[in-house]
């Protein structure tokens, strides 16, 4: 077994398995930039790794991620990073719409593209808030185990935004759920979840970690190459389906968003922040 520590992405190998797990508890592991790449390079390392046959993905403390960091002293927005998932000009020294078009293209929509190929299955292992972007990194994963405590959410519509970056919605829960969810911005539950059919399983919270890693190993006693073409097969299934081409049209309305807002409001979020979106669902409930 091996094991690597870093500042905010923890990396071990179990035998077949690679954990990958977020480590900005304190922040509710939100995502800034420094995250997405520190676990680019941890999932480049366990699709590596000849002996690695499933990757987990988890989440420090009390949450799995509360979504992208809009707003700890950690957001790394201004910063440029080594570009990995499209090829694009940077988007530092850019302005407005391209500024924006750019980051987002490779820090969100393309990193989510690149992790949805990894050809090896990957399992999210979810408990707490998985909200926003934390939804983007669970719905990448081919398999989603839920503690009983998880909740889930996509409030950005209350920023005038039509949904995140990575815009799976309809694909993963539904048309009618999807609009349920956008239209509300409202928390949606585990048990919601299990019956829109977006995650696998449901299991005790101080059980999620053991159940994941079971489900893990038990996969890994598969032929490797006969697992990356049974993923590779559902994802071309899907995108034949239109999820594809679907992402595509939500990025351009989205960032159609960003723009409006930067028009008309006090910033391209609306002049929302995490804390207001949260407290007007609980007001809305």
């Amino acid at each position: 077994m091996s094991v690597n520590g870093s500042a905010v992405v923890r990396y071990e190998r179990r035998g077949p398995v690679a954990v990958v797990t977020m480590n900005r508890p304190d922040y509710r592991n939100a995502q800034n930039s420094a995250m997405t790449y520190a676990l680019d390079d941890a999932f480049a390392r366990a699709v590596d790794d000849a002996e690695v046959k499933v990757i987990v993905l988890a989440g420090a403390g009390k949450h799995f991620s509360a979504g992208h960091d809009i707003g700890t002293p950690g957001r790394d927005v201004d910063q440029s990073f080594d570009r990995r998932a499209v090829l694009w000009w940077d988007h530092v020294g850019r302005e407005g719409g391209d500024q924006r078009f750019a980051r987002e293209s490779e820090v969100y929509l393309g990193m989510c593209r690149r992790w949805r190929e990894i050809p090896k299955p990957m399992i999210a292992g979810v408990q707490g808030a998985c909200i926003a972007g934390g939804l983007m990194l669970a719905w990448v994963c081919d398999l989603i185990v839920a503690s009983d405590d998880a909740f889930f959410a996509d409030p950005v519509v209350r920023m005038g935004i039509p949904g995140v970056e990575y815009f799976a919605h309809p694909w993963v829960l539904g048309p009618r759920a999807a609009k349920e969810v956008l239209f509300t911005g409202e928390r949606f539950t585990v048990q919601q979840a299990k019956e829109w059919g977006m995650i696998n399983r449901i299991v005790p919270r101080d059980e999620l970690e053991q159940a994941t890693f079971e489900l893990a190993e038990r996969i890994s006693a598969m032929p490797q190459f006969g697992l990356a073409l049974a993923k590779k097969a559902v994802n071309q299934a899907e995108d034949l389906m239109g999820l594809r081409s679907g992402m595509d049209s939500a990025f351009g309305l989205h960032h159609l968003a960003h723009a409006h807002n930067a028009e008309t409001s006090a910033d391209s979020l609306g002049g929302q922040s995490a804390r207001s979106m949260r407290d007007a669902n609980k007001e809305a409930r």
